[in-house]
């Protein structure tokens, strides 16, 4: 599909921006190097605060292109190791702050900002990482907020994009997708990196909405920017798979499934290679990708709760382990994304008790009007 896309079509469809001039390799072995420059430094006194925040920063860019996780437990790490050597620093509470974010630690991310700005840090660089824990918790409303103030102050492509992200996680299409054209015209930098990310999660915005052409038209522009961009490449082989194109999404995803420690990709491609009629893979891939979700579990569970609740639902096809799952993940942010997968998980659950010993008492009211109040305090409106 990407073979036989005309540039300009695809240019054109997601408001590409033509004048980038770096190739996404390149951007990519650029990225390479910053890291190999400093990471044998890393914990020595030879970099100082600014240089390890930098090395963390770089250390999640490029785990967010490339989807590894050892990459955000490397930078994880040096967050922590940064704030234990520099108590003093408000950078590197912020840098920790968002590597937590990573992992939704949310309440954790939320004590760095409040110590950095204990420590005089500059109150907008604040606010800005708030809006983003906001955004992960699903207080829209407040991260909205935030968003906005930000770009009345300074209507910039870092600033337009972040509200763009978050008008495109809450559903509110048509304002994302201007507001991703303004960001892309505002943009002065020659790295195709970030505006590949934001081509992604209008991408990802589209799927969510069951428009199938227009999340392909972002995924494409994304990949054309960076050629290597794994979950874009993974979200572009979920929606060839739902335009029954099976072997091609195969095709795409056993590189990254192969290469990958994020078990997403495991995870689609059992659940792909299982409706294309191909079952022996299919239970190769859910036992390789059961395995990494019981790793992570153990060592992260609150980021890993919601894709492993959505793997056991469906390739794992075990409901009952699914719903502790959704349930933390609820408990942990509060968007109605994670109110939908509960309610899912449920369903599941209770579909899956009719098959064994009859259980006349098996559906559980109280924890139903747990999940609706929950659902209903939600500020994804």
């Amino acid at each position: 599909m990407i073979g036989i896309l005309d540039a300009k079509q695809a240019t054109r469809a997601s408001g590409t921006n033509p004048a980038v001039a770096t190739h996404g390799a390149i951007a990519l072995l650029n990225l390479e190097a910053q890291i190999e420059g400093l990471e044998p430094n890393a914990t020595s006194s030879r970099l100082g605060v600014e240089e390890r925040v930098w090395l963390i920063d770089l250390l999640a860019l490029r785990g967010s292109i490339l989807s590894r996780i050892a990459d955000y437990e490397r930078a994880l790490e040096l967050s922590r190791l940064l704030v234990r050597d520099a108590t003093t620093e408000a950078a590197a509470f912020l840098a920790r702050a968002r590597t937590r974010a990573v992992f939704h630690r949310f309440r954790d991310a939320l004590d760095d900002l409040d110590a950095a700005e204990r420590l005089a840090a500059d109150t907008e660089s604040v606010d800005r990482e708030r809006a983003a824990v906001f955004q992960g918790l699903g207080r829209y409303q407040e991260a909205c907020a935030i968003r906005e103030k930000d770009v009345r102050r300074c209507p910039s492509f870092e600033s337009l994009g972040a509200l763009t992200t978050l008008c495109a996680e809450r559903g509110d299409t048509e304002r994302a997708e201007r507001l991703h054209a303004e960001s892309v015209r505002r943009y002065r930098g020659v790295s195709p990196l970030p505006l590949a990310t934001l081509d992604f999660q209008l991408g990802v915005m589209w799927m969510h909405e069951g428009q199938l052409d227009r999340a392909q038209d972002h995924l494409i522009a994304a990949r054309r920017y960076v050629p290597a961009y794994a979950p874009a490449q993974g979200h572009f082989a979920e929606v060839e798979a739902e335009l029954s194109h099976f072997d091609l999404a195969i095709a795409l995803l056993i590189p990254l499934a192969a290469t990958s420690d994020d078990p997403d990709y495991a995870a689609q491609l059992a659940r792909i290679c299982a409706d294309a009629g191909y079952p022996d893979d299919a239970r190769y891939w859910r036992e390789r990708a059961a395995a990494r979700y019981a790793e992570l579990i153990a060592v992260h569970p609150e980021a890993f709760a919601d894709h492993a609740a959505e793997f056991w639902l469906a390739a794992g096809g075990d409901p009952r382990k699914a719903l502790p799952l959704a349930r933390m993940n609820l408990e942990i942010r509060k968007t109605p994304r994670a109110c939908s997968l509960l309610s899912r998980a449920i369903a599941a659950d209770e579909a899956a008790g009719a098959w064994c010993v009859p259980q006349p008492n098996r559906r559980n009211p109280r924890l139903q009007q747990q999940t609706k109040g929950a659902c209903n305090d939600s500020t994804g409106d």
